[in-house]
């Protein structure tokens, strides 16, 4: 194989890095960590713009455009890319101080953006069995009611603000004052969501049951009074439970049922989601259900779906496998 040709060489451009480099060490003090870091970054300038044939003080802005796009080309991701350009535009900044250029070529270069993470959501097995799970601690109050706030966060998908600003029941003060009630008679939940926007969630078996088994011993309320008496889910002391409260006592019951990711109530809300559009693929209704303005919002949930179809298709079809056996002839 032949031997690779040299690139241009920039000796103008290495003693400006060099330059540069000892500016950040020992006029601005930099850790060494950081400088080694610029150092990196300015060793791939170079080496692009060596590949392009320009000089460093020649580069223009379609040109760092260019050399972003390689990065991205070459498996750098959007974040590592942003390190790279916020270290280039520093060297050219201070380039544009000494004199040496009339503009900033990556003044106004941008990374791409990252995607956006997917929401964390349980499997289904997981769900069922955070659900079912019976904490053993001895005080049937407090296991009736987070297995009640469980099947709510769960089968309705509400945000924990929701949750723990529901009362038991319809009242002026509840509509006046913006928060959400329980109507067992309707099977339903009435949430105040985000925007003031008001909807109805439909109560499952297994929730109206849960709250059934809550409110047979929910009146056993020492000093309840004022907001928690109207409260459906108080704490101990009588008063309305904060979101705070309800994310610590479901992060508890998910350690208690055995599961390996820590729970909390956003990701019960993200499994109802996807779950829901796993059985029935109405994205529409998701969107109801949720209160989302946008189906946008909601849509997020799709590539959950497809995640879970993919692990499925890779765990049992036979032509998911890269590799494997042919039937003999």
């Amino acid at each position: 194989m032949a031997d690779r040709a040299p690139l241009p060489a920039d000796p103008e451009g290495a003693a400006l890095v060099a330059r540069y480099l000892e500016h950040v060490r020992v006029e601005r003090r930099l850790a060494a960590r950081t400088v080694n870091l610029y150092a990196q970054e300015l060793e791939k300038l170079q080496e692009l713009a060596a590949r392009t044939g320009v000089a460093l003080t020649s580069a223009r802005s379609g040109h760092v455009r260019q050399w972003a796009a390689q990065l991205h080309a070459a498996g750098r991701q959007g974040r590592s890319i942003a390190l790279a350009l916020s270290a280039w535009r520093g060297f050219y900044a201070w380039l544009g101080r000494e004199g040496r250029i009339g503009g900033n070529p990556v003044q106004d270069a941008r990374a791409p953006r990252a995607p956006r993470p997917l929401p964390k959501a349980l499997g289904v097995d997981e769900a069922m069995q955070l659900a079912d799970h019976a904490q053993s601690e001895d005080n049937p109050w407090l296991e009736a009611r987070d297995a009640a706030m469980v099947e709510l966060l769960y089968g309705c998908g509400l945000r924990v603000s929701e949750l723990a600003g529901l009362d038991r029941s319809a009242s002026a003060a509840a509509q006046r004052e913006g928060r959400g009630w329980l109507d067992l008679q309707a099977a339903e939940v009435h949430v105040l969501g985000k925007g003031g926007k008001r909807r109805s969630v439909p109560l499952g078996a297994q929730a109206l049951a849960a709250l059934e088994r809550w409110l047979a011993l929910r009146p056993v309320v020492p000093g309840a009074g004022g907001e928690g008496a109207a409260a459906l889910f108080p704490g101990q002391r009588g008063t309305r439970l904060t979101p705070q409260a309800i994310w610590q006592r479901l992060r508890r019951r998910g350690q208690g049922a055995g599961l390996a990711a820590p729970v909390h109530p956003h990701m019960l809300r993200h499994s109802f989601a996807s779950h829901l559009l796993q059985s029935s693929g109405d994205l529409r209704a998701v969107q109801e259900l949720l209160g989302h303005a946008s189906i946008a919002s909601t849509q997020v949930y799709t590539r959950l779906d497809f995640q879970h179809l993919a692990r499925a298709y890779d765990a049992a079809h036979p032509r998911a496998h890269k590799t494997h056996k042919k039937k003999a002839g």
